[in-house]
């Protein structure tokens, strides 16, 4: 069947080598691939010439994401119709593009798919989500020095369709620094002071970095901008907060801010696990049963980034096993790291604790 659509993949990389084959047999499906190298020392490029891809290697004196990605758009051509930015440890489910083509009609500028950012040892969804990076070919830029968004500049209205039929998989290569991250997100807020997402994200990375007190005042600042209306994201920085004030060992604070973060979106797990944990380090074992148990009263697992693996692995019934133990309440720690390890199967520690359990019961 002839395509309706010409098709572009482009995206950039640098240093990936042990990526491209596989992302390029995911990302065939297009007309053509095209990459802005940003000065690869390994092997890259021999494998995307190797792959018969597009490429040019462009070294940056000051590095930003938003520069790198419009110049790898910039690569092609105006006459396409449909442009799928990636990045090389990513991978398209087989049969994106005749779904893409199928829901793709001449009024649209944008999809949203399915994205799962991290996945298990059996390559099951932790953080899923839906990400917006299929587009028009010149109805859009890139925008930010990092964390940056496809921010659309067509001159009518924009139009976005969501499928679930298209998924991208997230293979990280965790090794990779992220280094340059804070002095781009420095100069993100600092080009734009009034952009909430910007301020939640250098806090984010302060705390990353153990920067507690810088942190945390960019947290509150982000928590009170008028365009911080997005709940889960308000109640991440709430999250933040609290193991901040952990960390400065100031643990009524941090309790308080764990409080407001369940408030502010008592549909999520994550912040009932968050406090689980800060009374896990208290030794507070009934505090622990007693929001493990709130966490667990939330069956559905929304489609955000703003997810922690935390709040949907193992982890709520290994601390509920814990707890009960040190309370001496053997069948429900035994019940609970039962739980446990048929989520995680290959966890030794958790298969101790089963082995101490049972012989605190004399089995």
């Amino acid at each position: 069947m002839k395509n309706k659509y010409k098709v572009a993949v482009y995206a950039i990389c640098k240093n990936e080598e042990k990526f491209v084959d596989k992302w390029v047999n995911s990302m065939k499906e297009a007309d053509n691939i095209y990459v802005l190298d940003t000065g690869s020392t390994d092997n890259t490029l021999n494998k995307l010439k190797e792959n018969n891809v597009f490429f040019l290697q462009k070294e940056f004196k000051n590095f930003r994401f938003d520069e790198a990605r419009n110049m790898s758009l910039d690569m092609v051509p105006k006459d396409y119709d449909i442009c799928v930015c990636t990045d090389l440890d990513e991978v398209f489910e087989p049969g994106w593009r005749s779904n893409l083509e199928n829901i793709w009609n001449d009024g649209v500028t944008r999809c949203a798919y399915n994205y799962n950012w991290s996945l298990d040892e059996n390559n099951k969804p932790l953080v899923n989500f839906y990400t917006e990076k299929i587009h028009s070919r010149n109805d859009y830029i890139w925008t930010h020095p990092v964390h940056e968004i496809l921010t659309y500049i067509g001159k009518g209205i924009e139009k976005k369709v969501t499928t679930d039929e298209i998924t991208l998989n997230h293979f990280p290569d965790k090794s990779k620094s992220r280094g340059q991250y804070l002095k781009l997100l420095e100069l993100s807020v600092k080009e734009c002071p009034e952009d909430d997402r910007n301020l939640h994200y250098l806090g984010r990375e302060y705390m990353y970095y153990g920067m507690w007190n810088d942190s945390i005042d960019t947290l509150i600042k982000h928590l009170s901008l008028p365009s911080a209306t997005w709940e889960d994201e308000r109640c991440a920085s709430m999250r933040f907060i609290s193991r901040c004030y952990q960390n400065l060992k100031r643990f009524d604070e941090a309790k308080m801010w764990l409080d407001k973060a369940i408030a502010e979106a008592p549909y999520l797990r994550d912040p009932y696990v968050e406090r689980a944990f800060l009374e896990y380090n208290l030794k507070n074992w009934n505090e622990v049963i007693k929001f493990c148990n709130d966490a667990l009263k939330i069956k559905s697992h929304n489609k955000t980034y703003i997810n922690e693996t935390f709040s949907w692995d193992s982890t709520i019934y290994d601390l509920l096993s814990i707890s009960y133990y040190n309370i001496g309440n053997i069948d429900d720690a035994l019940k609970y790291v039962d739980l446990a390890i048929k989520m995680n199967p290959k966890e030794k520690r958790l298969k101790n604790n089963k082995e101490i359990f049972m012989k605190k019961k004399n089995i």
